[in-house]
């Protein structure tokens, strides 16, 4: 049985508040990195990596904050298990993804650390473009994840 948000304790709703806050400053931030890919490289590869990897500097601290707060001692997902141990699968597989989300913003840093000619653009735009993707659906199941255990919608805007 799912917990209402009337259920949801007050440590409880903080840590949702900060997660909502933490979701808004991720989704901008992914809006941002997808920004920066989308500027024309040719003739200005410098100038359009530093812009990229500011980009994902910022996307990079912003996921550091997600993760510590869904990740931390009695943070997000221990409270989901207290509500709903039977989304434990859910929980385990978000944490996963976030080893594998900060292996892949590693390599695409790295791969922007060594420019190269020719179609290095190209194969930086895909790798980011693949990481902003993991995100996104990431966001979207930490979502329904939260839904199922406290029946609140937090939503694609944030």
């Amino acid at each position: 049985m799912s917990m209402a948000r009337d259920d949801v304790s007050r440590s409880g709703e903080e840590t949702l508040g900060t997660v909502i806050r933490r979701r808004a400053e991720l989704r901008h931030t992914i809006v941002e990195v997808e920004q920066a890919l989308a500027r024309p490289a040719p003739g200005r590869l410098e100038e359009w990596a530093a812009e990229v990897r500011e980009g994902l500097a910022h996307l990079a601290a912003d996921l550091e904050a997600h993760v510590d707060v869904t990740q931390a001692e009695a943070g997000l997902h221990d409270e989901i298990l207290v509500a709903a141990p039977r989304l434990a699968n859910g929980v385990e597989r978000l944490r996963r993804e976030h080893l594998e989300i900060r292996e892949t913003l590693g390599a695409a840093r790295d791969l922007l650390g060594a420019p190269e000619e020719g179609d290095w653009p190209t194969h930086v735009r895909d790798l980011v473009t693949s990481l902003l993707t993991r995100l996104i659906r990431h966001r979207q199941r930490g979502a329904d994840l939260i839904y199922e255990a406290y029946q609140v919608d937090v939503g694609g805007e944030t």
